[in-house]
């Protein structure tokens, strides 16, 4: 790799003021430290919070269903989980009607901190929105979704 080219730095600004994925990658980072700092004092981080908030369903969700919604491979979602269930706030269950499947759900000092999150959760969202030109939050949304 010797003879490699040389690329202008003029591509580097270009890239820099207009690639997409650099500045939804920025604004994501700077989303989660504002969540993160909100729940701090819950002892929470926002994709905790992201986390528990899917398993508050009606009926317990297996871990596919919660992995696609949070755009997370398995692996990715039992490491998410484990700090969660030391901490007593989430409980992992064999299917018992796939043996080799697992069921996810809240404990009831889950379903706790949850409920104290959610208002640290509305009011953070809230700012943020407050942030955004009129008709920002719904277009980012639209968007957003667009592009998964």
């Amino acid at each position: 790799m010797s003879n490699t080219t040389e690329i202008p730095f003029a591509t580097t600004l270009l890239v820099r003021d207009n690639c997409l994925c650099l500045h939804v990658q920025r604004a994501a980072r700077a989303l989660a430290r504002r969540f993160d700092v909100a729940l701090r004092p819950l002892g929470l981080t926002n994709g905790q919070f992201s986390l528990m908030m899917s398993l508050n369903r009606p009926h317990p969700p297996g871990m596919k269903p919660v992995a696609d919604l949070l755009a997370m491979d398995q692996t990715t979602l039992t490491a998410a989980l484990k700090p969660l269930e030391r901490r007593g706030w989430v409980t992992i269950a064999r299917n018992p009607d796939d043996k080799r499947g697992r069921l996810l759900s809240l404990t009831p000092d889950g379903k706790a901190i949850l409920s104290a999150a959610v208002p640290i959760w509305e009011k953070t969202h809230a700012e943020v929105e407050a942030t955004l030109r009129s008709g920002g939050a719904d277009n980012l949304r639209a968007d957003l979704l667009a592009l998964c």
